[in-house]
C-alpha cells in the first residue's frame, strides 16, 4: 500500500519541481550587477557618514600647503586653496548624489502620470500629451538648465529642477509604453467589466504592475542626472562655492591641470564609477524583469 502511495505521489512531485529562483537571486547570479550594487551601497553609506569618515573640514582653506601632491596628511592631496580632497570627494558624493535623487523624482513625478493616462486612454489624451512631451524633448537640455537657472536664480535645487524636467519625457514613454502592453490583459479587462472606475484600476492594477519597469528606468536615469549634475557644476551652474560637489571639483582640477594633475583623478573616477555602477545595476534590472515577464507568461 505505501508502495502504491509513493508512485501516486511520484508524478505530482515531478510536475511541481523545484521552484525557480527568486528575483533577487537571479539580480544576485549576475556578477557585474551584484558588483554594481555593493559598490553603490558603500558609496551611499560613505556619502552618509561623510562627517565621521572625512578627517578635514572640507571648506577649510590652508593657503600654506595649497597644491600639495597627495600625502599621510591629505590622502588625495590638496586643491588651490589648500582644501582637503578626499573630505571634499565624501561631502561631493552627498550632494551629488542628492542632487541626482531629486532630478530623478522630479522627472518620475511628472512624467509617469500622464503616461500611464496616455497609456490607459489613448485616442486624443495620447496624442495630446504626446505632442507635448516630443517639445520637451526638443529642447536641449543645457539650454533649458540656462534658462531656468538665469530667470530663478543660480543654485543646486533650481539646476535640478530642470535636469528633472529634461527627464519627463523618459518616464512619460516607458509608462506609456507598459500601460499599453497592460490595459488589455485579462485581469484589467475583468475590473473594468465588474465596474471598477479608471482611477482604481490604474491605481490598484496597473500601477503596481508597470513598478518594476519603472525602478529599471530609475536606476539607469540616474546615471543620466549624476552626469548631468557634474556638468551644470563644472560650467559653475550648480552649487555654490565653496560647497564641494564632483563637477566643481572637476572645474578646479580643470584650472589647475598642468601644474596639479592628480586632481582630477578622483571626482573624474568617481564619476565614471559611479555611472557604470548604476547603468549595470539598471541593466541587472531590465533582465531580471524580463525573465520574470517571460516565466509568468509562459509558465
Amino acid at each position: 500500500m505505501k508502495t502504491r502511495d509513493l508512485a501516486a505521489a511520484a508524478p505530482a512531485d515531478e510536475q511541481t519541481g523545484p521552484k525557480p529562483p527568486s528575483a533577487a537571486c537571479r539580480f544576485m547570479r549576475d556578477r557585474p550587477a551584484a558588483v554594481a550594487l555593493t559598490y553603490l551601497a558603500l558609496l551611499a553609506a560613505a556619502a552618509a557618514l561623510a562627517p565621521l569618515l572625512a578627517t578635514h573640514d572640507p571648506n577649510a582653506q590652508q593657503l600654506a600647503s595649497r597644491l600639495s601632491p597627495p600625502s599621510a596628511e591629505n590622502w588625495l592631496g590638496t586643491d588651490e586653496f589648500g582644501r582637503d580632497q578626499m573630505s571634499r570627494l565624501l561631502y561631493g558624493a552627498r550632494v551629488s548624489l542628492l542632487a541626482a535623487t531629486q532630478a530623478v523624482t522630479i522627472g518620475a513625478l511628472a512624467g509617469v502620470p500622464p503616461g500611464v493616462l496616455s497609456g490607459y486612454l489613448g485616442g486624443v489624451t495620447d496624442a495630446m500629451l504626446g505632442r507635448l512631451m516630443d517639445v520637451l524633448m526638443g529642447v536641449p537640455g543645457i539650454v533649458l538648465a540656462l534658462t531656468v537657472v538665469a530667470v530663478l536664480g543660480r543654485d543646486i535645487t533650481t539646476a535640478m529642477v530642470a535636469v528633472g524636467v529634461i527627464l519627463v519625457p523618459r518616464f512619460h514613454r516607458v509608462a506609456r509604453a507598459a500601460t499599453r502592453d497592460l490595459r488589455h490583459e485579462t485581469f484589467i479587462e475583468a475590473s473594468r467589466t465588474i465596474g471598477c472606475t479608471p482611477g482604481r484600476v490604474l491605481g490598484r492594477h496597473v500601477l503596481p504592475n508597470i513598478l518594476p519597469v519603472l525602478v529599471v528606468q530609475i536606476s539607469i536615469t540616474l546615471g543620466v542626472a549624476v552626469t548631468a549634475e557634474a556638468s551644470l557644476s563644472f560650467l559653475g551652474l550648480g552649487v555654490r562655492p565653496p560647497d564641494p560637489s564632483w563637477g566643481s571639483m572637476l572645474n578646479t582640477a580643470y584650472a589647475n591641470m598642468t601644474i596639479a594633475p592628480y586632481l582630477v583623478y578622483a571626482p573624474g573616477l568617481a564619476i565614471t564609477l559611479t555611472v557604470l555602477a548604476l547603468t549595470l545595476a539598471g541593466d541587472g534590472l531590465r533582465k531580471t524583469v524580463r525573465i520574470r515577464h517571460s516565466a509568468e507568461r509562459n509558465p
